[in-house]
C-alpha cells in the first residue's frame, strides 16, 4: 500500500485531466490524510467545472458573431494614471478556445495576469498592441489618444477582423462593425483577453521606467495617483513621462 506522502506526490505530479481518476482510485482509502487529499482535489475539480460554466457565458458574444468571421476584442489600460502611456490591446481568440479564468484584468492578481498573458500570446489567432505617449495624451486628450492606441492595436493584428467587440466605446475611423459592451471586460472573453494584454504590457513598461526613475516609485503604483506618487511628484517635479494635463493640481 502506498503511503499518504506517496499518494500526495502522485496527485502533485498529475495533470488536471487525471484528478478525477485519482480521486476515484483513492476514495475508498479510509486514512485521514488520503481522505483529506481526495476531498481537496474534488473541491478543485468542482471549482474548475464552475469556471468552465462562467467561461461558457463569457463566450456568448463571440458565439453570436462567430458566423461573420474573426471576432476581435479590444480594451485599454492606463487612461487614469498621471504618468506613462495609455496602452490598447486587440485579441482574436480561436473558435475552439478553452482558456479559463479570462476576466477583467483588474479582478485578477498580477501573477494570474502574467500567466494568462503568456497563454493568450500562445493560443490567440492574433494579438495587437497600440500605444499613445504622455505627450500625445497632452496634445489631443486622453479619449482621442485612447482611440489612436486602439486603432494601432487593430492595425497590428496581422489578420483582418470582421467585427470588433469594444469595452464600452465606439472607435472612430475604423472600417469594421463595432459592438460596444458596457463593462465588456467582464462579459466577453475576447475583451477580457485584450484587457489582460494591455494591462500586462503597460505594467511591464512602467517597471522599466522605474529602473530609470526609481524616485517616483512607478513599479508599485504604475503611474496612478497614489499618495506616495503625488508626494514624489511634489518633491522631484514632473518626469518626462508625466502627463502635464493630469498633474496641474500637484505641481
Amino acid at each position: 500500500m502506498k503511503s499518504v506522502h506517496e499518494i500526495q506526490e502522485e496527485f502533485k505530479r498529475s495533470e488536471v485531466r487525471d484528478w478525477k481518476t485519482l480521486c476515484e482510485q483513492y476514495r475508498q482509502d479510509k486514512r485521514k490524510g488520503v481522505a483529506s487529499l481526495v476531498a481537496r482535489y474534488e473541491k478543485k475539480l468542482l471549482a474548475i467545472e464552475e469556471e468552465k460554466k462562467r467561461m461558457e457565458q463569457m463566450f456568448a458574444y463571440e458565439r453570436e458573431y462567430d458566423h461573420l468571421g474573426y471576432v476581435c476584442g479590444i480594451d485599454e489600460a492606463g487612461r487614469g494614471p498621471l504618468a506613462g502611456p495609455v496602452v490598447a490591446g486587440a485579441v482574436i481568440l480561436p473558435g475552439n478556445c478553452d482558456i479559463l479564468y479570462l476576466n477583467d484584468s483588474k479582478k485578477l492578481s498580477a501573477k494570474k495576469r502574467e500567466e494568462l498573458y503568456e497563454v493568450i500570446q500562445r493560443e490567440a489567432v492574433a494579438v495587437g498592441v497600440g500605444y499613445a505617449s504622455p505627450q500625445r495624451i497632452d496634445e489631443i486628450n486622453i479619449l482621442q489618444a485612447t482611440y489612436e492606441a486602439m486603432r494601432e492595436a487593430v492595425g497590428k493584428l496581422g489578420v483582418k477582423p470582421q467585427i470588433l467587440l469594444n469595452d464600452a466605446v465606439t472607435i472612430p475611423d475604423l472600417p469594421y462593425p463595432q459592438v460596444p459592451i458596457i463593462k465588456g471586460d467582464g462579459k466577453s472573453a475576447s475583451i477580457a483577453a485584450a484587457s489582460i494584454v494591455a494591462k500586462v504590457t503597460r505594467d511591464r513598461l512602467m517597471m522599466e521606467y522605474d529602473k530609470l526613475m526609481p524616485e517616483y516609485g512607478f513599479a508599485s503604483h504604475k503611474g496612478y495617483g497614489a499618495p506616495e506618487h503625488i508626494a514624489a511628484l511634489k518633491k522631484y517635479g514632473p518626469s518626462p513621462i508625466h502627463r502635464k494635463t493630469f498633474i496641474t493640481h500637484f505641481v
